[in-house]
Formats: C-alpha cells, structure tokens, sequence
C-alpha cells in the first residue's frame, strides 16, 4: 500500500495578549524565539513558518536587535517565513481600511526583511469573512490558510477566487511536546491524520504547534521514530508553501460564501458582544482615524509617518483575542489605553489642519458634512443668536492650543458655545411633543408605554440572563426577558434644526434627537449597570418574520437568511464537544432588515427571532471561559475570572434608525458620526 505525504510544518501560534498580559508573553516569545533560530542555525530543523503576521518578530527584535543580522538569512535561505499581516485580525470587528492597512504595513515589513513569498494565514480567526479573498487578492496573494468555521468542506477549495486550506483538524498540534512514549504519539497523531486524511487526497497537511509554544530539540528525531510505526503515512518537514505546489492541482470545491458553520469547530460567536466598550472605541477609531488620514492627504500630506503608527496601535488591538473581548483585564485596560492615544491623534491632526488652512478646512469639512446632512455643528465663545445654541463648556479656544507660538493662560480660559447652523436649506419643519417627535420624513410616538416609530414598528429594551463567558452568550433554558416599562417622556431640547426628547424608563433612560431634514432617528442611553451576567438588548418588532438580513461587513453589504422561528433555549448541547448555533450574527456599524435600517457607534451584535431584530446594547460576563457555559459544553480557554468584563458603572450606546435600502447604508453611518 502506497503511503501517503504528509506536509508538515513548524510553527508557533502566537497571540501578544491573551490570558497573560503583552509584556509577559513577550518575555516568553524570547525562549520560544531564540530556541527556533538556534534550532535553524544547527540545522536541526529545515524551516520556521512565524504566525502569519509581523508584529511579534517585531517585539522579538526591540528586545533582541542582535539578531535582525540571521533572521534575515534565514529568511534569505527560505528557512523562516514571515508577513503577510502586521497582526492577526479578527475579521468581522475590523473595517476594510484597517485590513488593508495591516496587509500594507505587513507586506512593507516582511518585503523589508527580504520575504517574498506569502499565503494568507488565518488559522485561528472566529470564522471568515466572504470580502477577505477579494482583499488577498487585490495585494496579491493568491493563497490562504484557515480553519474554524468551514464545517464539512474538503482540505483544498476555493474561497471566493483563491485556493485555499482547511485545517480539518486545527493549527493545535502539540503532541511531540507531550511527555509520552513514541508509540503512544504515533496512536494519537495517527487518529488525526485519519480524520484529515478523510477529507484530502494523496497529501495531508500538518502543523506542528501550538499557542506560544515552543519546539523540541528532537523534533525531527522524533518525526523519524513515528515515520517507522505509521505505516500508511510518511511525515516530512517542510512549509507550507511547498504543500501548496503539490496540490495546486486539488482545488475544485467551491465556496463563495462567509465560513461561519461551528458544526466541526466553535466559532465563538459571543465574542461579538464581549467587552462592548472595546468594540464602541475600536469603530469610533477606525472612523475618526480615517477621516483625518483623508484630510491630511487633501490639505498637506505631512501626517502619513504619524497616521502609520497610529494604524499599527489600532492594529494591535484588533489582534483576535484583544478586539474579541476574550483577554484578561489587564489586557483590555492596555487597549483603552492605546485607543486613546489613537482617538488623540486622529483628533489632533484636524484640529491642527484647521488652524493652519483655516479656510481651506473650513471650505472641505462644509463640502464633507453636506453629502450627509443639513445641518452642522460649530464651536464660538460669542453669542450667536441666528443659529440654535446646543451646549457650552469651559475651555480654551483652539487658536492658543495648537499655535506653537503661543500658549494658553489662566485669563484664557472661557466659555465656549456649541451651536448648529442649516448648510443645506429646506423646508423641512420639527414638531415635537411630550409624546412625540418627527419631521417629514420620520417619527417616534409614546403610546401607551410603547414606543413606536414611522411603519408601525415598535421598539423595546429587554434584559436576559447569561450564564456564558467572554465566547459565549450562555442562553438559560425558558428564560422569558425582562421588558423594561417606560416612565415618563419629557422634552429636552426645542428648537429649529434639532429636537429632543428623554424617555425614561425602569431600565434607564433614553435621549432620542431628530435634526431638520433628517430620515434619522438618533438615540443615546447613558446608564450605570450594577446587574452581572446580564444580556441587554434594543428590539424592533416588525410586522413580518424576520427571515433575512443585511449588515455591514468590510464597508460592503453581506446578505444572511434566518429560520426565525429558531430558538436557542431549546437546542442548548446535552453532550460534550458541541458549540450551539445561535441567530446572532457579527455586524460592524449597520444591519437592517424589511426596509428598517440600524446603525451603530461600535455595537457589533445583533440577533434574530420570530418578527424581531434585536442589536445588543451590553453583554455582561465574569470569566474569559466558563467551563459550565450551557451554550458550549466544553471550555474554549482557561477560566479566568475577568470582573471588568462586566461593564459595571457607566455606560453608554449610541445608534440611530430610519427606513433607507441597504446600499445606502455609508451615507447614514456618516450622519450618525458627525452628528
């Protein structure tokens, strides 16, 4: 009987922050690392393939500058294979210009180092995107590698135009570390193999590696004594990419659509709403860094060397285990640190090109502001009676703060106004009640406790119980929710341009502001949560079943379909090893359905059931892996205990909605931020 190849390679899945904080992995990536380019330059083991990503060889050089001299030897050799990202991203919380800019940095990085040869990695990602191919492809790369969520799909297929890999039995090949007899290793490796080899044909693909773990010195010794008792398998140690050369031919299976199918592996879809605070500064990030970044190129192009670096902040926290929510406390307080240092940037560079091109700002934010709304917001320390005062704080004017020829003093602390003024006239009129607000376009009614806007669609806020953890929504069986009861609705601002109203209810309460000329409604909640292990939602109540739904997904428009009728709470695993389907789905900053449409600041789940569409406005939870978790009968990482993860105090969720068709969806998103 002929034997079949096994393709094997050496890697290290190494995530910077996880269940340890970045600065203590790193001192672990110095072992693991310094052990790989010994290992090399002995010549025990042929090739190292490093995660997919540049970021921690990076870390590995400020520490050991020393050795960029045999790193880029062996990567001249062909002996170590590093890029084509900067970080490996989760892929549905990250916007397509950031992915872009990982693969543009990465690729700048590796090529830098004299790599040239590049697969797509993305062996631990919760599922996969449908756009990322497209995104491959336009860099051009024209190979890729995943795993979780491919359900029963061959080893070789084609992913939406690029051939590409299913790692039928994971990236997490870690038994030539384990303290064992060879012949108990040969049993366990080939169990795998079988199970792989189902789903292949004449070559097999093996990794060899885990999370930040490090090789054997004997690892090809070992290779050799398993070889001898295999048999029907012969395991050799090369990369990946000559794995690709040998089944270039296999490539037949088609699938055009996003891998989200946790029949074979967990795709932890919880972590769409773990840590919302994390997801709400990442998307506000994103926008705001990518404005300035067009502002600059318009006005000077001085800024490219700063908004670099702040791509690469954003990009360390869009690593899968930190934008995910799943990391330990610690970790995410480092996140919202770097999310600030980015919000600081991105701010900056447009304050400073407003003061030095005055005119040529003002002129191109008016321009920016008109393609999506008709009304703009402005800053003055006069009193201006023609146009609505909206605000006022203490501070100094932003001439002092950003001339370097000055500088502010106590006398030049003041009162500055906030005011809206008309950039596009009409004849749109507000009207606004204690029970009601609209213009021509949209309205919200109170009635009878209910609130309803234009169609007839009601909205509700409802609380669940959530026995789960930071990957996993833990659904309780027959548990009905809380519907929070309005109070009272009173009005908070009156005017020309835009009107308000506060609703108060039993949960909390809700501003709700509608500009003149306006098709959106927008809503504000600022709370204080002292409930853990909670679920809390907005539900939109629509007159049909909800069967399908748009959102948005890499600034394109994904399209899903839905068995409304499906409830989670009567199909939680009674067995181990089942991860439970759910109608959640990852969202970036819009979702819509039966001509409602939703968008968002940074509220990236939402949920489908019977004639609803509900958007999660907070997940409460207090362990990275809760190994009792009902909806995931085994863990999914170590039970940590995370108490930030519970979101206790303040609190915030910001979103807006109007009837529009999904291709429509940027120029509302665009209203929401600016406003």
């Amino acid at each position: 009987m002929k034997k079949k190849k096994v393709i094997a390679y050496l890697h290290t899945h190494w995530d910077r922050e996880w269940y340890r904080e970045y600065e203590v992995f790193r001192l672990r990536l110095l072992r693991v690392f310094d052990n790989v380019l010994n290992l090399l330059e002995k010549n025990k083991i042929p090739s190292f393939y490093f995660d997919g990503q540049v970021s921690a060889l990076l870390d590995y050089l400020e520490i050991r500058p020393e050795k960029e001299g045999i790193i880029r030897k062996f990567i001249a050799e062909k002996k170590l294979f590093i890029g084509p990202c900067f970080t490996l991203v989760d892929e549905f919380l990250t916007d397509k210009t950031a992915f872009e800019k990982n693969l543009e940095i990465g690729l700048r990085i590796s090529k830098n180092f004299g790599c040239n040869e590049f697969i797509g990695y993305l062996a631990d990602t919760f599922g996969h995107s449908k756009n990322i191919p497209l995104i491959f492809k336009k860099f051009g790369i024209d190979k890729c590698i995943v795993w979780r969520g491919c359900g029963d799909i061959p080893s070789e297929f084609i992913f939406n135009g690029i051939n590409t890999v299913n790692l039928i039995r994971g990236y997490f090949m870690d038994i030539f570390s384990a303290k064992m007899p060879i012949e108990e290793k040969a049993k366990w490796l080939k169990g795998n193999l079988d199970k792989i080899a189902e789903k292949s044909k004449d070559v097999l693909l093996l990794p060899i590696g885990a999370d930040h773990l490090g090789i054997e010195q004997d690892i090809a010794e070992q290779i050799r004594n398993i070889n001898n008792i295999l048999g029907n398998y012969e395991i050799e140690l090369s990369t990946p990419f000559h794995y690709f050369e040998l089944v270039k031919n296999n490539f037949k299976f088609k699938v055009d659509d996003e891998l989200r199918d946790n029949s074979k592996t967990f795709i932890l879809q919880g972590s769409y709403s773990a840590r919302m605070n994390i997801k709400q500064y990442n998307i506000i990030a994103c926008y705001k860094l990518k404005r300035a970044d067009e502002f600059q190129k318009q006005l000077d192009g001085k800024y490219c060397g700063i908004i670099d670096y702040a791509y690469q902040l954003l990009l360390k926290n869009q690593a899968h285990d930190g934008i995910c929510g799943c990391s330990t406390d610690e970790v995410h307080q480092e996140n919202i640190i770097r999310y600030k240092k980015i919000l600081q940037i991105a701010d900056t560079i447009m304050k400073e090109l407003k003061f030095l091109y005055p005119e040529k700002f003002d002129r191109l934010w008016i321009e920016y502001n008109k393609k999506y709304r008709s009304v703009i917001d402005y800053e003055s320390t006069e009193i201006i009676n023609d146009d609505q005062q909206i605000g006022k704080r203490k501070g100094f004017i932003d001439d002092l703060l950003y001339d370097t020829a000055r500088i502010p003093v106590t006398e030049d602390y003041t009162t500055i106004f906030k005011y809206l003024k008309e950039i596009k006239s009409s004849n749109d009129k507000l009207t606004i009640s204690n029970d009601e607000i609209s213009n021509s376009k949209i309205k919200l009614m109170v009635q009878n406790g209910k609130l309803i806007i234009s169609n007839g669609i009601t909205i509700d806020f409802v609380r669940f119980n959530d026995k789960g953890d930071t990957y996993n929504f833990g659904a309780v069986e027959g548990d009905i929710p809380e519907i929070a009861k309005v109070i009272s609705s009173k009005i908070i601002m009156d005017g020309n341009l835009r009107v308000g109203l506060r609703i108060k209810t039993n949960f909390f309460a809700v501003n709700i502001f509608l500009d003149k000329n306006s098709e959106l409604l927008r809503f504000k909640i600022d709370w204080t949560n002292r409930l853990k292990n909670k679920l809390w939602q907005i539900r939109f109540k629509m007159k049909d079943s909800v069967t399908e739904t748009y959102s948005e997904d890499l600034n394109s428009i994904i399209h899903r379909t839905f068995n409304p009728d499906y409830n989670i709470r009567e199909h939680l695993p009674k067995t181990r090893g089942i991860e439970v389907w759910t109608n959640t789905a990852p969202m970036q900053r819009f979702v819509g359905t039966q001509g409602l449409g939703i968008v968002t600041k940074g509220l990236t789940e939402y949920e489908v059931f019977k004639n609803t569409l509900s958007v999660t406005l907070l997940r409460s939870t207090g362990i990275i892996s809760n190994p009792k978790n009902p909806s995931r009968s085994t863990p999914a990482g170590p039970p940590i205990e995370v108490p930030e993860a519970q979101q206790l105090g303040k609190n915030t969720a910001e979103f807006a909605v109007g009837f529009f068709e999904p291709k429509m969806y940027e120029k509302y998103v665009n209203e929401l931020f600016l406003s």
